[in-house]
């Protein structure tokens, strides 16, 4: 790891830190103020030799007496020393037990010996140490002592006292300042330590950093975290101008960049459920739309199907159907939201999605739209808990890997990425969803949305500005219907009238006008789309007008130009044609 990467440990735990810095200072705290204080006083003695008169017998008397120190220093602990102590002042303890609090110690190359006793009493602490001097300097004569010629018993080494103890003011011991301070830089090591081993036992995709460091597949997109996305799911549409649904136009612009060869269609996929596939694919559709591009969406999620109802359309018939024969594509197919974008829902769900997904006549069908259309997306089920994505994704230009930053791990994506490659399929990209903008974890965008007029109208636009953007979010209404004697959808060689449906709007929740849904003409499957089967099967083929069959040939193959006009929406000049 770097040293960005431990920074960024740090500021993601500097909770554990803190509170690990505040447990050690209490431990410490709580330690210190249970102790009982111990005051300390100390007693030194000075040892020299009796006799010597001359230089010599003075230097060889200190080499004496500085051969005995460390021995004499020695002798503090001992009975002797001990016992005269404990009767003078009547401690009622023992040699040994007296001996834990009495500590001898001589500096080197001198002659002096500190005794120092430590005791909860100052006042007695430095009448034992006075008494243990004295009593030394009497064992040490007793020891020492020597008969001379004419009787009479001396010491060649006296010890004399030369500092007396005297009672202490403050206590030795415990000393908090110090154990305040040691308690912080315990609990300082022990919280690093557990942020950093968090860090490396942690496997979730938190950057995208490390997605790049698991594959080599690009990264198309970073999709902002937003805590309301839940109440807006279909940002692009209900707030264009949020930070997220930027995000979408960045992805949108990258994708056009992939290589693909000359395929246009993408799955957009998953490892598991909820990290935002869906909502992924039905955003990026609309962001699509909105740069002028012809978008097909299908939902292709046989088990869960989801693109339906986000955007508030009829789901109880769709790609189901269109796959067993049970109706035409024109007629299950719906325009969204005033844009080039036409929404094929999932339909009922199937006993065999996989099989469906992976037939033949699915296959054609994405040739079909493929041709017609600028961007085929397919929102497809999750890759890890079934194989239907795996296996669409193979009959399609690529698919796009969903990441929910803070929720997939590196095993998750790394077996989503494996489904792919044992299939044969191409990874066109990877996309990051729930990115969050803040903290340490943040994907930055490199600029600021004020500069480029963006706003936030839940912090900087006055109510009254807020209310005419959020009105003009919203999609306008049709002023009519559409007039009676109309060209409506072509299921025969004669024109007829088709009812004009109102259907509720996916931001406001209002009713809208809709044009005739646009029909479907049938063809046989060729022999290469069938795998040299008989032509008995069908697939999805626009029907033309009227007027158009009169002006074409027979066996001339229309285009969803045809449906559009038909059903009087926007045609790839951008422009909506009347009726014929």
């Amino acid at each position: 790891m770097e040293l960005t990467d431990y920074i960024r440990i740090l500021r993601k735990n500097w909770v554990i830190i803190v509170v690990a810095t505040l447990v050690g200072i209490g431990v410490a705290a709580a330690w210190s103020l249970t102790r009982t204080p111990q005051y300390e006083a100390s007693s030194t003695v000075f040892v020299s030799t009796q006799s010597g008169s001359t230089i010599q017998e003075l230097q060889q008397g200190s080499t004496f007496t500085q051969s005995r120190v460390q021995t004499y220093s020695q002798l503090v602990k001992t009975p002797i020393v001990m016992g005269p102590v404990i009767a003078e002042l009547e401690l009622g303890t023992t040699a040994e037990a007296l001996g834990a609090q009495v500590s001898a110690s001589a500096a080197l190359n001198t002659t002096l010996i500190t005794i120092t006793v430590t005791n909860s009493d100052p006042v007695k602490s430095a009448e034992i140490a006075n008494a243990l001097a004295a009593s030394l300097t009497s064992a040490v004569d007793q020891i020492e002592s020597v008969t001379n010629a004419d009787g009479s018993t001396s010491s060649p080494v006296r010890l004399s006292r030369v500092k007396d103890a005297i009672p202490p003011l403050e206590a030795s011991s415990p000393n908090v300042p110090l154990n305040l301070a040691l308690g912080a830089l315990v609990g300082l090591a022990l919280g690093i330590g557990v942020a950093v081993l968090r860090a490396v036992l942690d496997t979730r995709i938190r950057t995208p950093r490390d997605v790049e460091a698991l594959t080599e597949r690009p990264m198309i997109g970073a999709i902002a975290f937003d805590p309301k996305a839940k109440e807006r799911p279909l940002i692009v549409h209900a707030d264009p101008l949020s930070p997220r649904a930027e995000s979408f136009r960045a992805m949108r612009t990258n994708l056009q960049f992939l290589d693909v060869g000359e395929r246009s269609s993408f799955v957009i996929t998953s490892s598991l459920p909820t990290e935002g596939k869906s909502t992924t694919t039905i955003n990026l559709a609309i962001a699509l739309a909105d740069a002028g591009k012809r978008v097909a969406l299908l939902d292709t999620d046989l088990r869960k199907p989801k693109v339906a109802e986000y955007l508030g359309i009829e789901g109880g018939v769709g790609l189901t159907d269109v796959l067993i024969g049970r109706t035409r594509i024109g007629d299950v197919m719906l325009p969204w939201g005033g844009r080039q974008l036409y929404v094929l829902p999932a339909g009922k769900i199937p006993p065999n999605p996989s099989e469906l997904l992976g037939s033949e006549r699915m296959r054609a069908l994405l040739e079909v739209l493929e041709r017609d259309f600028d961007v085929v997306l397919c929102d497809a089920p999750p890759l890890l808990p079934v194989t239907d994505g795996a296996i669409l994704a193979k009959a399609t230009g690529g698919a796009i890997v969903i990441v929910a930053a803070g929720k997939t791990n590196r095993q998750q994506l790394s077996g989503a990425l494996d489904a792919l490659d044992t299939v044969g399929a191409h990874v066109a990209g990877i996309a990051m969803t729930m990115v969050p903008t803040r903290g340490p974890d943040s994907y930055a965008y490199g600029y600021g949305y004020g500069a480029y007029g963006y706003v936030d109208d839940s912090k900087n636009v006055k109510d009254g500005k807020a209310e005419k953007h959020n009105k003009a979010a919203k999609p306008t209404k049709q002023s009519k219907p559409q007039e009676p004697g109309g060209a409506g959808p072509v299921r025969s060689s004669t024109p007829s009238q088709a009812p004009v449906v109102e259907r509720p709007s996916a931001s406001s929740g209002t009713a809208r006008r809709e044009e005739p849904r646009p029909a479907v003409a049938e063809r046989p499957l060729t022999g290469s789309e069938t795998g040299g089967r008989d032509d008995t099967q069908w697939a999805p083929q626009p029907a033309q007008p009227a007027a158009t069959q009169a002006a074409s040939s027979g066996n001339d193959p229309l285009t969803i130009d045809d449906i559009i006009r038909q059903a009087g929406g926007p045609t790839r000049t951008g422009r909506s044609e009347p009726p014929s």
